[in-house]
């Protein structure tokens, strides 16, 4: 690949949105935060730099090398960057057809005559990693669903069904919601929630492993966003993604195979219509790797999950029965832990809050609310709050950032 731009990020906000508007001009971009070594600038050996806000000092970039400053990143815009990067004499050279056959070359020469196990979850990341791997090795990968009991209503059926009859693939389907709502008893704080759930479909994966006898290799669709979130501009971890921050320190594989780990969402999207997937399920909505773990705030228990569950459903069927599901990037329901007193079959209760979200985005980096028709809302909050459990119902208005699109 020819030199690529790099961005120093001493902002936190914008850096997705300037190596989107680079690679959008063709040429391959990559975020450091602003405290990387030069060391590791010098893995990068990138044809120019963009610095994004103010370093506390001096920035450690190579000699001789292109630089342009962007004190007020929320003003980067692509003519500037164009001009720049047209004035380093950077080729356009970034194309996802280009990536996506040089990465199967890639998966085929690092695997090799070995073995492959797909962590696969029937989302659009873990399907465009399933599918690339397949392309590369074809049946030498095993595609393995863990039904950790954190799935959306109906989802355990469709995935199983997506991948065996849609792209007939080698799939193994593992029972794991009694184990995993057994690690998760009593833990309340997201982090350990994510931890504990990384930290177990590790073990899934390992188990299953042995019982095929060998496998080397495992693959997920850990994305760039998630590397790049997992840590602020200093270096400090933010969050953990339980592709990333969450993975246990030793796993019984030789090594990691992450196609997707320098695309961004829509990127990601695009790999997946390159690849020839469908494109009702390159659009399925995103579903975080913790499932409803970090959409069911407080204590997991089944209970409360198929409360969850219900309200969900309830909410994106509303959305897709009023011709919405198109014009939105992400919605919703949130099961908070927040009880209120309410009135059910004329007699007091005092049940759960569940927030409702919707947003726009066009990288999941930052989102906006969505306006919603206040009729469409008041009618799924009359078939939720039939569910028994619930309560009430609110609507979440806030922008990313300052919160997150996920409340956990």
């Amino acid at each position: 690949m020819k030199k690529p731009a790099l961005i120093l990020d001493f902002d936190g906000k914008f850096s997705h949105l300037a190596a989107r508007l680079v690679r959008d001009i063709g040429v391959y971009c990559e975020v450091l935060p602003g405290n990387a070594t030069a060391e590791r600038l010098n893995e990068v050996q990138p044809g120019a730099v963009i610095v994004l806000g103010t370093p506390p000092g001096s920035p450690n970039i190579p000699w001789d090398v292109p630089v342009l400053t962007i004190d007020k990143p929320a003003a980067v815009n692509s003519d500037e960057l164009r001009g720049f990067i047209s004035a380093a004499g950077l080729e356009e050279q970034w194309s996802i057809k280009d990536y996506v056959n040089q990465t199967i070359d890639s998966i085929r020469n690092e695997v090799g005559n070995s073995t492959v196990l797909c962590a696969l979850s029937g989302g659009v990341d873990s399907t465009v990693t399933a599918v690339m791997v397949n392309q590369a090795i074809g049946d030498r990968l095993t595609c393995i669903f863990v039904d950790h009991g954190l799935m959306r209503k109906n989802e355990a059926e469709e995935v199983i069904t997506l991948c065996r009859e849609k792209f007939n693939m080698k799939l193994i389907h593992v029972d794991a919601e009694a184990r995993f709502l057994g690690k998760l008893a009593g833990v309340t704080d997201p982090e350990k929630k994510r931890k504990i759930i990384g930290e177990e479909f590790i073990r899934v994966f390992e188990e299953e492993a042995r019982k095929l006898g060998h496998v080397d290799y495992l693959a997920q669709g850990t994305i760039y966003p998630d590397i790049i979130e997992s840590y602020s501009p200093d270096g400090t971890l933010v969050k953990s993604h339980h592709n990333v921050g969450g993975l246990p320190d030793v796993i019984d594989f030789k090594g990691l195979i992450e196609p997707l780990r320098l695309l961004f969402k829509n990127e990601v999207r695009n790999a997946g219509l390159e690849l020839g997937i469908d494109e009702n399920i390159v659009w399925r909505q995103p579903f975080p790797g913790p499932g409803l773990a970090v959409r069911c705030i407080g204590d997991i228990t089944k209970e409360r999950l198929d409360i969850l569950r219900e309200a969900d459903f309830i909410f994106r069927d509303e959305i897709i029965s009023a011709g919405l599901h198109r014009e939105l990037s992400q919605y919703f329901a949130i099961l908070t832990d927040i009880r209120s007193v309410g009135v059910r079959d004329d007699a007091r209760s005092y049940d759960y809050t569940v927030a409702l979200r919707a947003i726009r985005t066009t990288d999941f980096v930052s989102a906006e609310p969505v306006n919603l028709p206040f009729d469409l809302l008041q009618r799924a909050m009359r078939r939720i709050t039939a569910v028994p459990g619930i309560s009430r119902v609110v609507y979440d208005i806030t922008e990313k950032p300052p919160a997150t699109i996920e409340w956990e």
